[in-house]
């Protein structure tokens, strides 16, 4: 089942399932089921929805324009060089054995943007570059929880592009600044529940500018797992329902690239994770 955030007809924030090319909407326009997606997943209503959600008012996925899949998430915890791909061509690979711990930065929730909405390039930069990602949303509270138990934690999966200011980004070593200009965190097109997926080290997740491939990798290439990413994580912030997990990018970043593959404005930049769809988001030159 896919769910997503998008706008309804009257221009307000609304949620529901993706099925078949028509959104039907749960949200507090249609069946209201739950204000957001965001308390969908807090509430247990999330990946429990049967079929009679054919009901419930519906549109043309075509006409809707899609939201970030959790809009005001309380955390989004995002995790720095954590494929193996990505720790080579960064220069990290010789230092693996040496890492006891992930890298950490976070970004704010008002720098996220929906599917097909713009990359917004800043005017002060020219290192502009992509990082596709897969991110999971956290479908109960957790706070040191064992790695054995961490796969609990998790609701569901989807798309993410965590699109990089790397002048800002690499000013310091504080990435921080770099990671949240507005418009760069793009997030869906829809939400799947973990149920649906099976085992997520089998998904590949592709990276295309402009159609062509830049990176692709399996989930299995992750440097730290899920079950040890969160149980790191909840050892210093306990996770809350309907908080965000982005996992890391693989290697084949523009800034790597030579010639470089940094972007411009007008490159259409496509995230596709097995099962979880295909994120689309053009890249446009901050007015």
């Amino acid at each position: 089942m896919k769910y997503a955030s998008f706008t309804a007809a009257d221009g307000s924030e609304t949620w529901g399932i993706i099925d078949e090319g028509r959104a039907y909407d749960l949200g507090p326009t249609g069946s209201a089921l739950a204000p957001t997606l965001r308390a969908a997943v807090e509430n247990g209503i999330f990946g429990s929805a049967g079929e009679e959600f054919h009901t419930a008012p519906s549109r043309p996925e075509a006409e809707i324009e899609f939201l970030p899949s959790i809009t005001n998430p309380g955390k989004i915890i995002c995790i720095g060089v954590n494929y193996r791909s990505h720790q080579q061509e960064t220069g990290r690979a010789a230092h693996q054995n040496e890492q006891k711990a992930p890298t950490i930065f976070t970004r704010f929730a008002d720098s996220q943007m929906g599917h097909l909405q713009p990359a917004l390039m800043p005017a002060s930069t020219n290192e502009f570059d992509y990082e596709g990602e897969m991110a999971l949303v956290i479908g109960k509270d957790g706070f040191h929880v064992a790695e054995a138990e961490a796969m609990e934690l998790v609701a569901g999966y989807a798309a993410y592009n965590d699109f990089s200011v790397r002048d800002w980004q690499l000013a310091t070593t504080q990435w921080t600044p770099g990671k949240n200009f507005p418009g760069t965190g793009a997030f869906g097109p829809y939400l799947v529940p973990a149920s649906d997926l099976g085992d997520v080290r089998d998904l590949t997740l592709e990276t295309r500018v402009n159609g062509e491939i830049r990176q692709k990798a399996s989930v299995a290439d992750l440097y730290f797992d899920i079950p040890q990413l969160l149980s790191y994580v909840t050892g210093f912030t306990k996770l809350s329902a309907g908080d965000v997990v982005v996992t890391g990018t693989p290697g084949g970043v523009g800034r790597f690239m030579t010639p470089s593959g940094l972007l411009s404005d007008g490159d259409v930049v496509e995230v596709e994770i097995t099962g979880l769809g295909v994120l689309r988001n053009t890249v446009r030159l901050e007015a």
